[in-house]
């Protein structure tokens, strides 16, 4: 029975992953990581640190230790240290974002990037313009901050953040070909849209990520 060990900056996520995982890989065994300090610190700090890039290659180590498969980090504001934990890894490391941005690069040549963070804003656009130019596509980017939704979501304030969530999408896709949603955090908003918010595509990084780990467990 193959093992999926999932490194988040969030217990709220757990769950999603956990019915993620069982409708599309039945029989996966999880081990989940959690250290919400990771994006509290980045926060502070105001970048992505040596020492914060450590403390991802350890957590990636331990999920190996414990006898894991392939390592899924379900956090885009470290996907930089992510990958480079991945070099000395013994199994397959995958950055939650990376499916996501693929798609979105086939989708279109207009992308917006919506996150709630800066700090996941900009790691994630250079995601997506790395992954384009080893697509050979050109493209355009859009970014747009959800100023307070994260605030909102960390306060338990779900509400709120959905609110302010919806507003940026439906104000990105009038002006894109694709949204791509930075945070997995995010994903949950999308099921709540009307129809006619789904103008384009949105691209959440949770089940993007976990249909690619299915055609390669």
């Amino acid at each position: 029975m193959k093992t999926l060990g999932l490194i988040h900056t969030s217990h709220t996520l757990i769950p999603m992953f956990q019915q993620l995982v069982k409708d599309h890989l039945p029989g996966v065994n999880i081990v989940n990581i959690v250290d919400d300090s990771l994006v509290k610190n980045i926060r502070s700090r105001g970048s992505l640190t040596e020492s914060i890039s450590k403390r991802v290659a350890d957590y990636v180590a331990s999920a190996e230790d414990s006898g894991a498969d392939y390592i899924l980090v379900t956090c885009s504001s470290i996907g930089a240290a992510v990958e480079a934990a991945a070099q000395n890894a013994g199994v397959p490391v995958l950055r939650v974002d990376q499916p996501m941005a693929d798609e979105a690069v086939q989708s279109g040549k207009r992308i917006g990037v919506i996150a709630t963070l800066s700090t996941t804003l900009e790691p994630t656009g250079d995601l997506v313009k790395r992954r384009a130019a080893l697509a050979g596509k050109e493209i355009e980017l859009v970014s747009k901050l959800c100023d307070g939704a994260f605030e909102a979501l960390m306060s338990g304030d779900t509400e709120t953040h959905d609110k302010i969530v919806t507003a940026a999408l439906r104000e990105l896709s009038a002006q894109v070909d694709v949204v791509l949603l930075a945070q997995a955090s995010m994903a949950r908003v999308v099921d709540g849209l009307d129809e006619a918010d789904k103008t384009v595509p949105i691209v959440a990084s949770p089940p993007t990520a976990i249909k690619y780990i299915a055609t390669k467990l």
